[in-house]
Formats: C-alpha cells, sequence, structure tokens
C-alpha cells in the first residue's frame, strides 16, 4: 500500500458524512488519514441527559466513530471491517458545544485490530476516552458496500501510489 490518495479521503468523507447515523447525530469526519482521524459534533440538546449534560452514549458514539475511521487509511482497497469491542471511559462532563474526537491504530494486525480515541471540548478539555478492537475482513462492512447503500458513484482509488 502507498498514501492515501486524497481525492478518495475526501470524497470518503462526503459519503460517510451523508450516512444516516451520522446525520442523525450531527457527526462529521473532518480529517481522514492513515492511521489517524478526526470527528466533530456540536453537541446539542438531543446529545444530553435528563440532568442536563452530555449523554455517555453520545461521548461513544463519537469516540466508536473517531477509533472506527482511523484504521480505515491503513487497510488495503476495499478490505471490510467491523467494531468488536468498544470501552469507554467517560472523565468530564460537558453540555452543549463542539466537541472533537481524534482517533488512532495502536496495533494493525492481519485481523484484528486496537485502536484508541480521545474527546474535546471546545477548551481542549479532555472529556472521554476509548479503546476499540476491530476484526478485519473481506466481506465485513467493504466501502463498496458503503457506495451501493448511499447510492454514491464510485470512488476514486484509495491509494496514489
Amino acid at each position: 500500500m502507498g498514501t492515501m490518495n486524497p481525492d478518495h479521503a475526501n470524497a470518503v468523507m462526503e459519503l460517510i458524512n451523508r450516512s444516516p447515523y451520522f446525520e442523525l447525530l450531527g457527526i462529521e469526519l473532518v480529517e481522514l488519514a492513515e492511521g489517524s482521524c478526526r470527528v466533530a459534533c456540536t453537541f446539542e440538546r438531543k446529545h444530553m441527559n435528563a440532568f442536563g449534560g452530555a449523554h455517555g452514549g453520545a461521548y461513544a458514539s463519537l469516540l466508536d466513530c473517531a477509533a472506527y475511521w482511523a484504521l480505515y487509511g491503513s487497510l488495503a482497497e476495499d478490505e471490510g471491517f467491523t467494531t468488536i469491542d468498544l470501552s469507554t471511559t467517560c472523565l468530564k462532563a460537558t453540555g452543549t458545544g463542539p466537541v472533537t474526537a481524534t482517533g488512532r491504530v495502536i496495533k494493525r494486525g492481519r485481523t484484528m485490530c486496537l485502536c484508541e480515541a480521545e474527546a474535546f471540548d471546545g477548551r481542549g478539555a479532555l472529556l472521554a476516552h476509548a479503546t476499540s478492537k476491530m476484526l478485519v475482513g473481506a466481506h465485513l462492512q467493504p466501502m463498496s458496500a458503503a457506495v451501493r447503500e448511499l447510492g454514491a458513484a464510485a470512488l476514486p482509488v484509495k491509494f496514489a501510489d
């Protein structure tokens, strides 16, 4: 594998950002690279629990997305993968406002991978941390399935080199 084609990364971000779950929660994939990514969300009332703070599930969703997409750039063209385990630690409560999460690959194995993600508020305070195990396999959610499901045009080639 070579360097990820920037046109491919941009097309994937555009595609994923219009997926139903991202639209529902207002999550946006804003940066995609080999072994890392960044996602963003402006937490609104819909992300809050009954006590006025961000729901732990909102943190978990954002962290899961960051860990998941961090792995994407490390995989072969149309190789599939899925989250099999997510362990989230909520470290600080937040209310409404911008939250970003960064994801990175810790260990890339042939079929099992370990990733992590951290979520930060608009002032840079660490809100939550997660580790995620991913299972990699040809038939586990390959990008071609997202292209079909969302009715998108074929993506540019993934690797430039």
